[in-house]
């Protein structure tokens, strides 16, 4: 079976909008696009090295449409080459109302219903699938308890507002940290994977 992982670049309080530039997402507003480079580190393998093991991607339409805009136009030696490569060659799982538009390499629609896709595609053999972005795709995932591991770049500072990795609508359920290290601007690298349910108790007892 698959893993689905939701992997992010979040600041402290939860935002995930336009980490990678100013002109990525400005949505509602967000004035502070590009707010992760700061914080860049190249000894730090990207998403605390969620690329290093097979994977396909799983894209809501907006991040899918900017990536598609971007990706398949890197230069050969330019930064982040390498990124490119990979998200060119893998496949592209994309839950969208218009898969006639879909040009990029290796797409797939999910169709009318993404959860029953995803479930199938969970059920298969293959890489796993992770998430990039996609704010509200993940939340739909997490209100239905699709995910199995969190890989979350943990970013020192505050945006006070933008798109938020988790809302109300995420299924309550315990994770274990399994990775965590700091890079030396301060990312907190971490790895969680699901652990069961929420357990409570007392104090008093």
């Amino acid at each position: 079976m698959r893993k689905l992982i939701v992997a992010a670049m979040t600041s402290l309080d939860g935002v995930i909008q336009a980490p990678g530039g100013p002109d990525e997402d400005t949505g509602g507003g967000f004035a502070h696009g590009g707010w992760a480079w700061p914080y860049a580190d190249d000894s730090e393998d990207a998403m605390g090295g969620a690329f290093k093991r097979p994977f396909e991607l799983l894209l809501g339409r907006r991040t899918y449409d900017i990536f598609a805009g971007y990706w398949p136009h890197v230069p050969k030696g330019a930064p982040h080459q390498d990124i490119a490569d990979l998200f060119n060659g893998v496949a592209k799982h994309v839950a969208t109302h218009h898969p006639d538009t879909l040009a990029w390499h290796n797409s797939h629609a999910l169709g009318a219903d993404p959860g029953a896709a995803l479930r199938e595609l969970k059920r298969g053999e293959g890489a796993d699938l992770l998430t990039q972005g996609s704010s509200e795709l993940v939340h739909q995932l997490l209100a239905t308890d699709l995910v199995d591991e969190l890989r979350l770049l943990i970013y020192p500072i505050l945006l006070g507002r933008g798109k938020r990795l988790f809302d109300d609508r995420a299924q309550a359920s315990a994770f274990r940290l399994q990775e965590s290290r700091t890079a030396s601007t301060g990312v907190l690298i971490t790895r969680y994977v699901r652990d069961g349910e929420v357990r409570t108790g007392s104090f008093e007892s």
